[in-house]
């Protein structure tokens, strides 16, 4: 379920609904990778199971990305271009929700499973900026400002930095350290990370 006071950003319907099978890809693709299939009877979310169910051409497709090599190890290909879009839209309305929009392209734009990332990429990952660490403080005010200070504006807990909006389902941290930097996970999963400079 998701907090009772999620944080949003508003967008024009035609903006916001030309992501929506994009968002619905990833959501299955991720809940597939985590169990280890497409097998609708062992995923987690309901409405992924439903969504796989009444869309069996998603299923053969997210079903097709599952692959493995000649050490009979199982990896799987996304549809690549899918998973930044969705990227991208949450990290734009991460930077507009915390400090101000960015709308243009961003310099950094990369996804990758958190368990391939070696123990130093993890942890580079997961650190984000402490007090001594921030170049240019946050707009006075601003969201980001208060979480700098330790402060939830919108009481979502915070850990190491980073917002949870749904715990082992989604958190994102927002920095403005020589420019905006956008990290989020995604079920605890797939680590996200989107850069634009000043």
């Amino acid at each position: 379920p998701y907090p009772p006071e999620l944080p949003v950003v508003g967008a024009c319907k035609k903006c916001n609904s030309s992501f929506s099978l994009d968002e619905q890809y990833l959501a299955c693709f991720l809940d597939c990778v985590i169990c280890g299939g497409t097998e609708t009877s062992g995923m987690h979310r309901s409405n992924v199971k439903r969504i796989l169910e009444e869309n069996p051409t998603l299923r053969y497709r997210i079903e097709s990305a599952r692959k493995g090599d000649a050490a009979d190890n199982l990896f799987w290909e996304p549809e690549a271009d899918r998973v930044r879009n969705v990227i991208l839209k949450l990290a734009r309305g991460h930077a507009a929700y915390e400090l101000y929009p960015k709308l243009e392209k961003p310099r950094i734009l990369g996804f990758a499973p958190l368990q391939i990332l070696s123990d130093d990429q993890r942890s580079a990952f997961e650190q984000v900026a402490g007090d001594d660490e921030i170049d240019l403080w946050p707009e006075i005010g601003s969201r980001a400002f208060l979480r700098a200070f330790g402060k939830s504006p919108d009481r979502l807990p915070l850990s190491g930095g980073w917002v949870v909006v749904q715990p082992d389902r989604y958190r994102y941290a927002v920095v403005e350290t020589g420019g905006v930097l956008v990290r989020m996970v995604l079920s605890e999963y797939l680590a996200c990370e989107v850069a634009w400079e000043y």
